[in-house]
């Protein structure tokens, strides 16, 4: 994933346990963080592809893992896009393969709505990634390029 580098950056970091209901707080977080920098329809749009991802984290990396494992939420925000983070201690899968393996055979959406969420966040964001860390953590990475041109983050940062 190719970052662009940038003096002016907010990070935002979370901590919740792997539990569906913590889908809430997650989304209350965001929007504390986010809210009213960036254009609606790319909040809209990043909270669509965070909701899955966390959702995924928690229904797949986590489903054997108990409650109370941790899943780790970062937001970078620069003046030139959004990076989310969500870092998972599931078992590892391949994006790529599963990405192309959707695109190759699409699922009927009225059947297989659970592989939907991986279409969502690649059509949602403008780069996606899964990785595996040293320490056996997986992130999935979602970027988002964003234009300040007339955005609050842009004018407070001058």
């Amino acid at each position: 994933m190719e970052l662009y580098r940038t003096e002016n950056s907010q990070n935002f970091h979370l901590r919740v346990e792997s539990e569906k209901s913590a889908l809430n707080v997650v989304l209350s977080w965001f929007d504390n963080s986010i809210d009213n920098i960036i254009p609606d329809r790319t909040l809209w749009e990043c909270k669509l592809a965070l909701t899955e991802g966390f959702t995924n984290t928690v229904c797949h990396a986590h489903r054997d893992l108990p409650k109370h494992t941790l899943i780790e939420l970062n937001l970078i925000l620069t003046d030139s896009y959004l990076l989310m983070e969500i870092w998972d201690q599931g078992v590892f899968f391949d994006l790529e393969a599963e990405l192309k393996s959707l695109k190759e055979n699409p699922p009927d959406p009225l059947k297989d709505e659970h592989r939907r969420g991986l279409i969502f966040m690649k059509q949602l964001t403008d780069e996606l990634e899964y990785s595996r860390d040293t320490q056996e953590r997986n992130c999935l990475k979602m970027l988002k390029k964003l234009d300040f041109c007339n955005s609050s983050f842009n004018q407070s940062s001058s």
